[in-house]
């Protein structure tokens, strides 16, 4: 059994680096979006715990959505990847090439058990050049067969040092190949089959199928015994088989004994009556052999219309397969019937290609897929030992031996440029989805999913277009009707979107008496009353017929999670607090450790005015995930509310990893200065509001409250700039312009400017006492009394129960009166000035601090937004279901004061009655 050398390990490394480097420019497409970019396992967040329940998808397999593609060990690859590069593609792809590379000197070494030199290396030349590998290297989710090759031929040539030199067992390779089939079926679900493979191959025999059936002969006559090779290999098999079958049972415990739900659009044959779904699927076999012998048109996707089902034996296509058995069926029994090393090459070629793709044959059980070439994987292993045998046999003789190797060449270099080529057809999802439209053309779900990336592009219109055409080449298609809805929806043309909803809901089977509905509909296509619901919510006179819409769907599935979560928001909506977190319990009983649903449930006690439980539940969201940007943040909003110093330090820490996570949101920034703002740190306050003003130009609150951090530090010159900046922003600013007129008439002495700042505030709210009383007190700057009284007579019939402006009135009614006993002109006084400040209520002092109610109004905090769940996903990504749902609802905090807000106000206001009697005493002086 010769070895591999150096040379040929760099020379199947160099030719994969060459056909596979234009796939390191590639992003996640496809399946990839789902296994990769919304796969929370991947997450660091996630416990590690997680990769064991849940499946490939990051699905929990108890859930009847789950696809039950157990595959721990390929995730926690992809989560290595997430830890070195978080979502960088490219290292996903590097990595699934340097598997390949790895799969090729295997596959290399296994062909030498059976092939010279040359023709295994001939054939490990084709495997690494193959095209029809493009989807299991270039696509990252195709990993799972790189992996699950690598130990199934490791656990191959593992057993084959199972025997000693004196033909006895070894059994320490035989438990390495145990342990290696379990690592090969924990990366995918077809490395049980190699124990099949060494039942076929029986690899340390040279018995031909005469010679075995005339030794059981002869020992069922009693003449003779087993000879104790087969004894000893017979041993090693029964423990390779029991320990195969305990996989077996394993593997069903894990899946629950549930198959997965599949719908007939991802494979129509399954449902299909006899004998249209035998004949079909046994068509299928020799559509994937062509696929082998001449990969030039590929396709991502052979679902759906791609192969119309054969519905009669007429059909011309059942002599296809009456070929491909009858091939089978010779190689099988010329292999069987010769003992020679030629025979072992046939019958170890048939093995791989046979037994690793019954799994996914879809005739013992069906699978959601028609045709998958990344399935084709190993399989192709078998295809490349026969063209290398073949070759063999060719070259062998001398006439034929230079066109033998010219043919070769031939064939390497167009399957090498073929791969190379197909790779840039993974760049995107766009050019994976119009290449493969080129391939078929009757198969709804590639219109859809060229529709899906030019609506990630918000390239709507021409989105429409595809998904429109999906509707045509299927017209029973729910999922392309929902997406044809989204987009009218995206495109705000409403009453086409219901009408697409509409058509869609109509399409879903009908309740049959006695039938379990939940087994007969994918769990996907109940988006359409989601969907529905959601769109017709956003009319206020229809809030009871999107509940109906959402109560209609968990009645067909109660573990529907989704529609609880939407419901939860909408039952918010109607003022229903106490059902709305009925709904957000129900939700958690089926999914404890989603942290999006804490972070809803305590949105949800906010809305009840329960903070101290709204605070509990955002830490539970934050325990299940950190890194929580929307908990961070409104949990540290509601610990600065609540006014309680101790919860300062967790607050501040809080909104500094929020920004961390989103450093480009000035709202972070701007609540930390509010903060600092709280403790009396001016300085740091000033740098956190400068951070939020430079992220967000005009952000109105944190431009007043930098003028008011300015005007309470007695830097009233500081402040102006900044007023200036909000003004130019919010010219209609009513507080900031009483603001600048208090520091213009008081610390600039400008009365001019003051002047016009209060009667720009009038201009717009002419009965705006604060700014009324303030400009009567500039006119009384001015000396000019009369129009102080007339202004002050105004102001008292805007709000006649303000004693302050009938206090003021009286008092300048008094000086009036003594001018004129004085016999003095009232024109105004020279050298008379007013020192006092303006007039400013608690409401101005209180702007700067934060209020429940939110910001935006200059009153601190900028509104919270609450986020609707992404537990579930529902994008449409490789399926021809709904992109996403749709809107979520901004969310209302609670009106409660504080008692930290509460003892401020008193505060400003004792404040505010100091500077009133200023007022007072200057209006009475001389």
């Amino acid at each position: 059994m010769a070895a591999v050398t150096w040379k040929e390990i760099l020379l199947l490394t160099g030719l994969v680096v060459c056909c596979y480097w234009n796939s390191l420019s590639c992003g996640f497409v496809f399946d990839d979006v789902s296994a990769i970019l919304d796969n929370k396992d991947l997450r660091p967040s996630t416990p590690l715990q997680n990769l064991f329940l849940n499946d490939f998808w990051g699905t929990p397999m108890s859930e009847e959505r789950s696809h039950k593609s157990y595959r721990p060990l390929t995730v926690l690859t992809f989560r290595l990847n997430y830890w070195f590069s978080e979502l960088s593609a490219a290292s996903y792809h590097f990595l699934n090439v340097g598997l390949h590379a790895v799969v090729c000197v295997l596959f290399l070494r296994v062909c030498r058990l059976f092939l010279d030199r040359t023709s295994s290396l001939v054939a490990a030349l084709l495997f690494a050049v193959h095209p029809i590998h493009t989807e299991a290297v270039t696509g990252v989710v195709g990993r799972a067969e790189l992996l699950s090759s690598i130990f199934l031929l490791a656990a191959f040539l593992a057993y084959t040092k199972s025997k000693g030199p004196d033909h006895s067992i070894v059994w320490t390779p035989i438990a390495a190949t145990v342990i290696l089939v379990a690592v090969a079926t924990l990366c995918k679900e077809q490395g049980i089959t190699v124990v099949g493979i060494w039942v076929s191959v029986f690899p340390d025999l040279s018995f031909t199928l005469p010679m075995l059936m005339d030794t059981m002969v002869q020992v069922f006559r009693g003449k003779d015994g087993f000879p104790c090779t087969v004894l000893r290999t017979l041993l090693k098999l029964i423990v390779l088989v029991i320990s195969t079958l305990l996989l077996v049972i394993v593997r069903v415990q894990v899946i629950q004994s549930q198959l997965p739900v599949f719908t007939r659009f991802d494979n129509p044959a399954a449902v299909s009556s006899t004998p249209t779904r035998q004949l079909t699927f046994n068509y299928l076999l020799p559509v994937n052999a062509w696929l082998l012998l001449n990969p030039s048109e590929l396709c991502c996707d052979w679902t759906m219309g791609t192969i119309p089902l054969v519905e009669t034996l007429l059909d011309f296509r059942n002599l296809a397969t009456l070929a491909f058995y009858s091939l089978l069926g010779v190689l099988t029994y010329h292999s069987l019937q010769h003992g020679h090393i030629s025979a072992k090459a046939v019958i170890m070629a048939l093995s791989l290609i046979v037994l690793p793709f019954i799994p996914a044959s879809n005739l013992f059980f069906p699978v959601g897929f028609v045709v998958a070439e990344r399935v084709l994987y190993v399989p192709s292993m078998g295809y490349c030992v026969l063209v290398a045998h073949g070759f063999r046999s060719l070259s062998s003789r001398g006439k034929l031996k230079k066109i033998s190797w010219l043919l070769m060449g031939v064939l390497l270099t167009t399957h090498a440029v073929k791969t190379f080529s197909r790779n840039w057809d993974w760049e995107s999802e766009y050019t994976l989805f119009t290449s493969a439209i080129k391939v078929n053309k009757n198969n709804a779900k590639l219109w859809n999913n060229v529709g899906h990336a030019l609506e990630n592009q918000h390239n709507y219109e021409s989105a429409l277009k595809y998904f429109l055409q999906a509707t045509r080449v299927q017209p029973d298609d729910i999922g392309a009707h929902m997406n044809v809805g989204r987009t009218y929806k995206n495109l705000n043309r409403s009453r086409e979107a219901e009408d697409s909803y509409l058509i869609a809901k109509s399409l879903m089977p009908q309740i049959i008496p006695g039938k379990k509905y939940a087994t007969r509909v994918a769990p996907n296509h109940l988006n359409v009353y989601i969907n529905l619901a959601n769109l017709i919510r956003a009319n206020e006179s229809r809030l009871e017929e999107a509940d109906q819409l959402y109560r209609q769907a968990i009645s067909m599935r109660p573990d529907f999670k989704q529609a609880y979560i939407s419901r939860g928001e909408l039952l918010l909506k109607m003022n229903k607090p106490i059902e709305a977190r009925d709904a957000y319990l129900r939700a958690l009983e089926l999914d404890h450790n989603n942290a999006d649903l804490w972070y809803n449930l305590a949105i949800v006690n906010i809305e009840m005015k329960d903070p101290s439980e709204a605070l509990r539940n955002f830490n539970r969201a934050l325990e299940l995930n950190p890194r929580h940007k929307l908990a961070l943040f409104n949990s540290a909003l509601l610990m600065q509310e609540s006014g309680d110093s101790k919860f300062r330090p967790e607050a501040n820490r809080r909104f500094l990893v929020y920004v961390e996570e989103e450093p480009d949101d000035a709202n972070g920034y701007f609540n930390l200065g509010m903060l600092a703002m709280d403790a009396n740190e001016n300085e740091v306050a000033e740098r956190w509001m400068r951070q939020a003003i430079r992220l967000q130009a005009g952000f109105r609150s944190a431009l007043f409250n930098l003028a008011l951090l300015y005007s309470q530090s007695h830097r009233e010159i500081d402040a102006l700039p900044v007023l200036d900046e909000l003004l130019h922003h919010h010219p209609e600013h009513v507080k900031g312009l009483i603001l600048k007129g208090d520091i213009l008439m008081n610390h600039k002495k400008d009365t001019i400017g003051a002047k016009a700042c209060f009667q720009r505030i009038l201009h717009m709210d002419p009965t705006n006492v604060q700014g009324k009383h303030n400009l009567c007190v500039v006119y009384f700057e001015e000396r000019d009394l009369p129009r102080a009284e007339r202004c002050l007579q105004e102001a008292l019939a805007m709000a006649p129960h303000e004693e302050y402006i009938r206090r003021h009135l009286n008092i300048v009614r008094g000086k009036i009166a003594a001018i004129s006993a004085a016999g003095q002109p009232l024109a105004p006084a020279e050298d008379a000035t007013v020192t006092g400040k303006t007039k400013k209520k608690e409401e101005e002092e209180e702007e700067g601090r934060p209020t429940s109610s939110g910001a935006g109004e200059g009153a601190g905090k900028e509104k919270n937004v609450r986020k609707s769940s992404p537990a579930e996903s529902f994008d449409g990504r490789g399926t021809s279901q709904s992109k996403e749902l749709e809107g979520s609802q901004p969310d209302k905090r609670t009106k409660t004061k504080s008692t930290k807000e509460i003892k401020d106000i008193e505060k400003k206001r004792a404040a505010a009655l100091k500077r009133l009697e200023e007022i007072e005493r200057i209006l009475s002086g001389d």
